[in-house]
Formats: C-alpha cells, structure tokens, sequence
C-alpha cells in the first residue's frame, strides 16, 4: 500500500548549486565578508531552506491525499476543518504570508481523512504563491477529490510584502474566500456552508 508523502526538512546540498551561488549573491550585494563566522555556511543554509519552503512543486494532490477518501452513508452534513496554519512565499517579491485557512464542504458519498486538508494546504503553500490563487487550488482540490456536493475555503494571512515594505502596514490582514458548487444546496444549507466561525 503506498504511503502518501511527507514533507521533512531537505537534505544538506551541494555548495555549488544555483540556489547556494544565489545566496552568495546576495550577501555579496549587502557587503558582506562570505568567509565571516557566522555567514560562512548562510549560502548553505539559504539554499535548504529554499528548497524546504518551495516543496509544494515536487508534491501532487495524489501525494497529499493518498488512500485517504472514504464512503460515507448518503450526502452528509456539513464538514468543518478550522485552523489551518500555513506559511507560503509570495511571488511578487518572494517574502513570506501566513495565515489560517478553514475548509468547509457538503460531501456527496464521499469524504476526505481529516490529516489529508493541512496536506493539501500545505502542498500549495509551499509554493511561490498569491493568496487569491491559493484559496482557489486548495477548494478545487477537495471539490475533485470528493466530487463534493460544494465546498467553501476560507484563508486569513498576514503578508510581509505590505507589513515590512511598501505601505509598511504592520496590522493588515487579508481574507479571501471561494466557494464551489453553492447552487447544489438549499438556503440553509448554503447559510450554514458560508457562515464565519467565531
């Protein structure tokens, strides 16, 4: 039976890969003195890290979910998964967002290992990202691998491009949200599918 993939920390890597001279680039660019103590194994350390965050590229949806979609007895109630940390790196300027997603989905005889939602958050996290296409990826997902009957993915981050630079806006959040399928439900249902948890 396969096991479907974690991700752990990367292996050490070679100092001559692309990734460490780009590391070296930038501390040269900064000024600093590369056979410094504490910077002699940054390029290093850049490049592990790097390949850590940026992971998501090397997983699929398949890897994240496995054997993990179950029966279920008719089209079942709502599902709630809340609390769903996450750190991603932005694409327009590589600096990191974090935030919480909440998945919420009405299953159609089908549903999904509780342990697979922070996977398929995490594997498109781990990306260089925006937040609105995150969102987006992260309720397809579940919709295709439960042909859920609607799903509704809701995510809060805080992103450094407009807290550390830029507008400098150190309390700004940004919430996005996408739903799939609402017109399959019935107005309580659908109420109940887009409500906010306290």
């Amino acid at each position: 039976m396969d096991q479907p993939k974690v991700m752990r920390l990367a292996p050490r890597v070679d100092l001559d890969t692309p990734l460490c001279q780009a590391g070296r680039l930038i501390l040269m660019h900064a000024g600093e003195d590369l056979d410094r103590e504490g910077i002699r194994r940054t390029p290093e350390r850049f490049a592990n890290a790097y390949r850590f965050l940026l992971d998501g590229y090397e997983m699929t949806v398949q890897d994240a979910i496995g054997e993990g979609v179950f029966e279920a007895e008719g089209q079942g109630d709502l599902v709630a998964v809340r609390g769903i940390e996450f750190y991603s790196l932005c694409e327009h300027h590589v600096l990191p967002f974090w935030g919480q997603a909440e998945i919420r989905y009405y299953p159609d005889g089908k549903i999904l290992g509780l342990s697979k939602f922070p996977r398929l958050v995490d594997i498109f996290a781990r990306r260089l990202q925006v937040q609105e296409r995150l969102t987006h990826q992260v309720a397809q997902a579940v919709m295709d691998a439960v042909q859920a009957r609607a799903v509704h993915v809701r995510i809060v981050a805080q992103h450094l491009c407009m807290m550390m630079r830029g507008v400098e806006k150190q309390l700004s959040d940004t919430l996005t949200e996408v739903t799939l399928g609402i017109e399959q439900l019935n107005s309580f249902q659908q109420a109940r599918l887009l409500q906010p948890h306290p």
